[in-house]
């Protein structure tokens, strides 16, 4: 993302505060340690040439020398977080945080504030469950096809889908089979390879969520594509860039 030179310590709070969300955004992913040290090389270059410390200086260290991503996974990464992005919006599920594609870990990330008015019903598990399958329709709709990048790993959109809907199925009271029975299942895989039935109750939960994002994304292509666009662009968005860009959508479609 190209730059102007923006000093920290100078200018309004509002110019200060409007530069602290880009690199809050930026440096998501990061651990405490890593921002940590990357302040304190920042510190010491600006020392060593005399001056305040400047944006670019912290962006610099947050990237840390990260080679470009290609064109290609760049744009699947921000099809990827735009789909998470206006479903969340869609569903009315609390505050964007953030959207960045531009990670160390070499994929995208998205950080979602969630309201908790309504958590404990089935509609918001429901709504859950279509936000976390968002990624995964979006690259459906907009490439025709989709990548590895729903899953993978433990934190991955499948994984946080599929425990949700089995917490949902087996101890959460909203079971087709015997709802009233609490069971808490310490290794899912385990349970779900060994019941069959369950499985299958679990996988036609998240097939109806995936249905669902694919739905709202096809009603919002207009904001989903202006979304991907920018975030493509830009690398890294701020939740108020997000939300004002979602709020023209939403404005758009009303007149």
């Amino acid at each position: 993302m190209t730059t102007t030179s923006k000093h920290i310590e100078p200018g309004t709070p509002e110019a200060a505060a409007s530069v602290l969300k880009r690199l809050a955004t930026r440096a998501m992913g990061l651990t405490g340690a890593d921002i940590e040290r990357i302040v304190r090389q920042a510190r010491l270059k600006a020392r060593r040439e005399k001056r305040s410390i400047r944006y670019e200086d912290l962006e610099e260290g947050i990237r840390m020398d990260r080679p470009q991503v290609p064109y290609d996974l760049r744009w699947r990464f921000a099809i990827h977080e735009a789909g998470h992005a206006v479903v969340h919006h869609a569903l009315r599920l609390g505050p964007i945080h953030g959207l960045n594609i531009d990670t160390p870990g070499g994929g995208g990330y998205s950080q979602l504030g969630f309201t908790a008015s309504g958590s404990d019903t089935l509609g918001y598990r429901e709504d859950m469950l279509a936000m976390l399958m968002a990624g995964r329709a979006a690259e459906q709709i907009v490439v025709g096809a989709i990548s590895s990048g729903s899953g993978g790993t433990e934190d991955s959109d499948l994984a946080r889908a599929t425990r949700l809907a089995l917490a949902m199925e087996r101890s959460l009271g909203f079971g087709a089979v015997q709802p009233l029975l609490y069971r808490e299942d310490r290794d899912p895989t385990a349970v779900l390879d060994s019941n069959p039935d369950l499985a299958a109750r679990i996988h036609a939960r998240l097939e109806k969520a995936l249905g669902r994002a694919v739905e709202i994304l096809s009603k919002n292509r207009d904001k989903l594509d202006a979304l991907i666009k920018v975030l493509f662009d830009a690398q890294t968005l701020d939740g108020g860039a997000v939300t004002q860009l979602l709020r023209q959508g939403d404005r758009t479609a009303g007149n």
